[in-house]
């Protein structure tokens, strides 16, 4: 709501490098009706990898862990019955991400809809899902085993006009075009956040909102590279990004920009790894898996990467076929295996070395 008050001065001035990278996401997203059309069967098994990543992942940034077996079998649709409360979250975000996925028709968000997708979240546990706040709550972090208040959101009686503000606000917005629209939604979800209108599940729900929101837009990467992966492996910068756009708030004195600059590199970040699989699939055809696997590891890998790395990258190759494919490199001395189990990376042997 802060951020559409006063919506010239906040969203003049847009620092250049975001502007860059909103004309390179403006770019690759010319491009995905292409490969819809050439390339439809690829684009299905990367919306199914990436359906899986985003349901592990944002939970994950909450410190919900789920069993790789367990999650996979939870995101069927013929799924087991969860045995715990991580499991009944995970497949409360499972059913909230498929609402999204699958709907013929987006609408604009409103506080009942958000409401709605929050109830769907929480509805294998215990929790009271679906209701505002009653209480005041904090966002807190942890330093060196201390606890240390971020923000202070603003009193739970405040929360429900404030919601209802920022839903208009950002609706007006949209429909003047007084921004990029990724401009607009990563303003409305950092007030989202900053009014944190829910006891628990704010974090997923703004992430929820922000798939809702892309899609919507018809930003499609969100549906076959995930958002909610991007985040986590770069979580700290999340965390840094809001606390910087979040100085202020209260006043109406916060920027935007820093928490934009992040949403908008982490959409381009999904671009890329979602090109990189398009362009692999092309360079690949007629090789069988492990030939596939090798090509990547030798043309597209970077320095270090890990098995879900190739995973994400080659969607269904089978964890088994990725290791028979890398031990012959290993022995090549293309590539040195470091640590082991889930944790094990495997790193390029500089030429000299080979």
């Amino acid at each position: 709501m802060k951020s559409f008050m006063d919506a010239p001065s906040a969203f003049d001035g847009m620092p250049a490098d975001v502007g860059v990278l909103l004309g390179r996401i403006d770019v690759s997203k010319g491009r995905e009706q292409l490969y819809e059309d050439q390339m439809p069967e690829l684009l299905q098994t990367l919306s199914e990898q990436s359906r899986v990543e985003s349901i592990r992942a944002s939970n994950a940034i909450e410190g919900i862990e789920v069993e790789e077996d367990r999650a996979e079998k939870l995101a069927r649709s013929d799924q087991p019955r969860p045995r715990n409360r991580s499991e009944k979250e995970f497949a409360g975000y499972r059913d909230a991400i498929d609402e999204i996925m699958r709907a013929d028709r987006l609408e604009l968000p409103t506080v009942p809809y958000v409401l709605h997708l929050h109830r769907v979240l929480f509805q294998y546990t215990e929790a009271r899902g679906g209701y505002l706040k009653a209480e005041d709550n904090l966002i807190a972090s942890r330093e060196g085993g201390r606890r240390r208040i971020d923000f202070k959101p603003p009193p739970w009686q405040e929360t429900e006009g404030l919601l209802r503000s920022l839903f208009d606000g950002y609706q007006e917005a949209l429909a003047n075009e007084q921004a990029h629209p990724l401009v607009l939604l990563g303003a409305l979800v950092l007030d989202f956040l900053a009014i944190h209108p829910v006891l628990d599940g704010n974090g997923r729900t703004a992430r929820l909102l922000t798939t809702h929101e892309l899609v919507r837009l018809g930003y499609g990467v969100a549906r076959y590279s995930s958002v909610e992966q991007r985040i986590w492996e770069t979580k700290n910068r999340y965390y840094q990004a809001l606390r910087d756009s979040q100085e202020g708030w209260h006043g109406g004195a916060h920027s935007i920009w820093p928490w934009s600059r992040y949403l908008a590199g982490v959409i381009t970040d999904c671009y890329e790894r979602f090109e990189q699989r398009v362009t692999a699939a092309r360079d690949t055809s007629g090789m069988n898996k492990q030939e596939r696997v090798q090509h990547w590891v030798r043309n597209l890998a970077g320095d270090e990467f890990r098995l879900q790395d190739v995973r994400r990258a080659l969607p269904g190759v089978s964890d088994q076929t990725i290791r028979l494919a890398l031990e012959p490199l290993k022995v090549q001395g293309v590539l040195r295996a470091e640590g082991s189990g889930r944790g094990a990376r495997w790193v390029r042997v500089p030429h000299q070395e080979a």
